[in-house]
């Protein structure tokens, strides 16, 4: 199969971490040379920037990723994005929250 989006790219790495424990292993230690040798595709981070990859299959746990902070000073938000705000609607923190934690929220009762 010829790879042509990344979105195929991160597919084929996915599908593969789910059936080889080899892969598997291999991605989590050296997560840019696994998904070059198996892809063929090339990843470029910025630099300063390291990927990191968590094994998250395990489907006895919930994980949860702390994600960085915005930086809200000089983030772009969409015009709906601007409109909600100016309306007194969801914040962006509610939208991080929404995004990120879409699983974790429907166990939380208070």
């Amino acid at each position: 199969m010829e790879v042509k989006t990344a979105q195929q790219v991160l597919q084929l790495v996915i599908s593969k971490a789910w059936e080889d424990q080899n892969f598997r292993k291999e991605l989590i230690e050296n997560p840019v040379t696994a998904i070059e040798n198996f892809t063929g595709a090339k990843i470029i981070l910025p630099e300063g920037k390291e990927l990191v990859v968590a094994d998250q299959s395990d489907n006895s746990k919930i994980f949860v990723n702390i994600p960085s902070e915005p930086d809200l000073e000089n983030m772009e938000l969409s015009e709906d994005q601007l409109e909600a705000i100016a309306g007194g609607g969801q914040n962006i923190m509610s939208n991080i929250v929404d995004t990120l934690f879409p699983t974790i929220q429907n166990f939380i009762k208070l």
